[in-house]
């Protein structure tokens, strides 16, 4: 009998599941041992808000079909995946199939709590729950990832939330996110591996993501943002790429959190490589009638250089440029590479071959609320159905940019309609466009000084800008009003009106004081995109006064007041790559005023002035280093004994560092006082580089020479110095964009001087706009 047990235990291990009762799942969906049966009827049970046609509706099974498992078990997790129940539960009655739900509730209202860095719209915005949603935890559970997300691209990776429910009647809910945002999770060291040739402090220049430090207290640069060092990878690669090292590649960046969550430190991992040189360099074209001796002049670099990745796209981008000027609208310069590892050298060859012609459908505008089309539209110079060119293109995305009404200007291609046709969308990002401005600092030639503003630059998004301002200083006062229409009668014209009311105090100068009331009128236009010119007439009651007693006897004949009625124009060809922030390129301008239309002084009065802008790639690898050159001559040509001191010229300053206003040129020695002259030159050349001191300071340097040469004073006299010997300086300064203004600082020391000349070591000014 002993031996029986055993094998009867067995036998009924082996029948189990023929004789337990089904699973706790299917035992729920099916609420039958088994056994054949057909649906006779379906009863819903639970149900408050869904109707018992739309829960019927998600069910697989119908009255008249048999109690099917599968099916049952399906129809179960339809009306799961709903939404809309909390619970479901099928059973079985006779032949009846009874549906019991347990609907989820709705959300009453939704309430955060403990958030101070971001606003409520900012959080409400991210979640998907809503007032009279239906609420459920999995969307509770997702709506706290996306807050930790928010908060975690605001460099908060502390912050935690946790969704609470309070629970109402009627089978509402309240949802309540409690947050607690935690520090800002800043980055503190970032770690270079692999890097032989620059040092890890010449790299960390390079990267958008710092590490903290106390002066960074204003800038989100030492966050950690992951979108941010996947760019700092790229520009890393880009530096390298400039340098020479072809083969460079930046292997890995891994970013590890503190177990406090306070800090990250990032690793950058780098393989250099070997440094190139340009090698055999070409220009080749498969279009009939191009120049290609000219186009091989657009090259930017020659053989032996380091080679410089960004080189090679200013060539292309000047080869395209040069070719589709001469007519060729499809042409475009297709790189070939070689690299010879053994020599270390790139050789390249710019093929330049005609490319697929394709041509603009439209032009699209997104992204402005305020400015208008129009605005926008009237800074290209191609038009739907043109050829698509690229250079166009790009000249459009900087004059658009230039207009400074906008955060960010992006061009895009779509494909049109058909393959041969494109769609051009321009998203722009819009910035406010009004200020108000109070201010307040001192600058050497004015002194203490407050002023106060008001200037929209985009009145009413039709790109028209108004300004209305004054200015009180201890050595001027000036008001004025102004208007200018870019778009002047729908036309290529630029007109505008000023009104004015000016006050100097120039004792320090000449011994007497200087008062101005006028308005202008002005019109302009453009020619193309590098040449326009301007016209303008000027009506100004002048009045000198205030003379000292012991003023030169020159300016002594001068006291009263003149009516300058007069007309001029201002031509300029304009190369520069910005008209805001230049760093390459070239302006020239020359200027013309003639003085006789009525009032009481006759002259002319010419004036040539150029600028050049050259950033020294091949010596720094990056365009922070500016030589700007540049030199200006003016001529005053007087009719008649009308001559005026306010009309001549003067030295010093602005146009000669080192010497103070009008400190350099003709003077009365008897009493020292500044004359001014007919005849002016000045030459000046500057180095503009950035400080060795981390960006966010805002510090640049620049270290100079300026040089200048006045005279031609009508007044002759044995105590009347009028000198043709050029006066010089050198110097440097510094600028520092601070959050409350900029300060600038020069120090200017003359080296050529005459010993009548008045000089200043320092030039300082300071301003701010709150």
């Amino acid at each position: 009998m002993r031996r029986a047990v055993p094998a009867i235990l067995l036998l009924l291990a082996l029948l189990a599941p023929a004789v337990l009762p089904p699973p706790a799942f299917a035992q729920r969906a099916v609420g039958l041992p088994g056994g054949p049966g057909v649906v006779r009827a379906i009863r819903v049970e639970g149900n408050q808000r869904i109707e018992e046609a739309t829960i019927r509706s998600y069910m697989l099974v119908a009255p008249g079909d048999p109690f099917d498992a599968d099916r049952l078990d399906r129809s179960l997790k339809a009306l799961f995946a709903t939404g809309f129940f909390a619970d479901v539960t099928l059973s079985r009655s006779g032949d009846t199939l009874v549906v019991k739900v347990e609907e989820n509730p709705l959300v009453n209202r939704i309430a955060f709590e403990g958030n101070s860095k971001l606003k409520e719209e900012q959080l409400r915005n991210e979640i998907q729950l809503r007032p009279r949603s239906v609420f459920t935890p999995t969307l509770a559970r997702a709506d706290q990832r996306r807050l930790l997300d928010l908060y975690a691209k605001q460099g908060r990776f502390g912050a935690t939330v946790e969704p609470k429910i309070i629970r109402l009647d009627q089978n509402r809910v309240d949802v309540v996110f409690e947050i607690n945002e935690g520090d800002v999770t800043l980055v503190e060291r970032i770690n270079i591996v692999g890097n032989k040739e620059f040092s890890d402090g010449r790299i960390r220049d390079v990267l958008l993501t710092k590490e903290t430090a106390w002066w960074r207290f204003l800038s989100s640069s030492d966050t950690y943002d992951p979108d941010r060092l996947n760019f700092d990878r790229e520009l890393i690669r880009r530096f390298y790429l400039r340098q020479g090292y072809a083969d460079v590649q930046v292997t890995g960046s891994v970013a590890e959190l503190t177990a406090d969550r306070r800090a990250f430190f990032l690793t950058i991992s780098i393989e250099e490589g070997e440094r190139y040189r340009f090698g055999k360099l070409d220009v080749t074209s498969q279009i009939r009638g191009i120049d290609v001796d000219l186009l091989r002049r657009e090259l930017d670099m020659s053989e032996g250089d380091w080679y410089n990745s960004d080189l090679v796209e200013t060539s292309i981008n000047r080869i395209n440029t040069s070719a589709q000027g001469a007519g060729f609208a499809f042409a475009e310069a297709r790189p070939r590479v070689t690299r010879n590892q053994e020599a270390r050298t790139v050789d390249i060859t710019f093929d330049v071959v005609e490319g697929p012609r394709i041509f603009i459908e439209r032009i699209d505008i997104t992204g402005n609320v305020r400015t208008q089309d129009a605005v926008i539209r009237r800074q290209f110079r191609i038009a739907e159905g043109d050829a698509v060119n690229q250079a166009q293109l790009n000249r459009a995305r900087q004059r658009i940019r230039d207009l400074g009404y906008f955060e960010k200007v992006e061009i895009n291609r779509a494909p049109g309609s058909a393959p041969d046709r494109m769609i051009i969308t321009t998203e722009v990002e819009e910035k406010a466009t009004g200020e108000l401005t109070l201010g307040g600092g001192y600058s050497t030639d004015y002194g203490a000084l407050a002023n106060i503003g008001l200037r929209e630059r985009n009145l009413l998004g039709t790109g028209i800008d108004a300004r209305i301002a004054a200015l009180i200083a201890q050595k001027r006062s000036q008001f004025d009003f102004s208007i200018t229409d870019p778009a002047f009668l729908d036309r290529n014209l630029v007109g505008g009106f000023d009104a004015y009311y000016l006050t100097i105090n120039n004792q320090n100068i000449a011994g007497y004081d200087e008062k101005r009331v006028g308005f202008n009128l002005r019109v302009g236009y453009e020619f193309n995109d590098r040449m326009r010119q301007s016209w303008f007439y000027t009506l100004s009651n002048r009045d000198i006064y205030n003379i000292d007693p012991g003023a030169s006897q020159v300016i002594q004949e001068q006291a009263g007041k003149t009516l300058l009625s007069q007309i001029g124009q201002t031509l300029v060809y304009d190369r520069r790559d910005s008209r805001l922030e230049p760093k390459d390129g070239y302006v020239a301008r020359l200027g013309t005023d003639f003085a006789g239309l009525g009032g009481d002084v006759h002259y002319i009065r010419l004036r040539v002035d150029g600028t050049y802008y050259y950033p020294i790639f091949p010596v720094t690898g990056t365009d922070d280093y500016i030589l700007v050159a540049s030199a200006s001559v003016g001529n005053l040509f007087v009719f008649d004994d009308s001559e005026r001191i306010i009309d001549r010229f003067f030295l010093g300053g602005e146009n000669l560092r080192g010497f103070r206003i009008g400190g350099a040129g003709p003077r009365d020695l008897s009493t020292n006082d500044s004359l001014g002259g007919t005849f002016i030159s000045t030459a000046s050349l500057e180095l503009r580089f950035p400080l060795p001191v981390p960006d966010d300071f805002g510090l640049t340097g620049r270290v100079f020479t300026d040089w200048g040469w006045l005279y031609g004073l009508s007044d002759k006299g044995p105590t009347i110095a009028d000198s043709r010997t050029p006066r010089g300086s050198v110097g440097f300064g510094v600028g520092w964009r601070t959050p409350f203004g900029l300060i600038n600082i020069d120090l200017g020391y003359a080296i050529v001087k005459e010993s009548y000349d008045r000089t200043e070591l320092v030039r300082f000014g300071f301003g701010t706009r709150f």
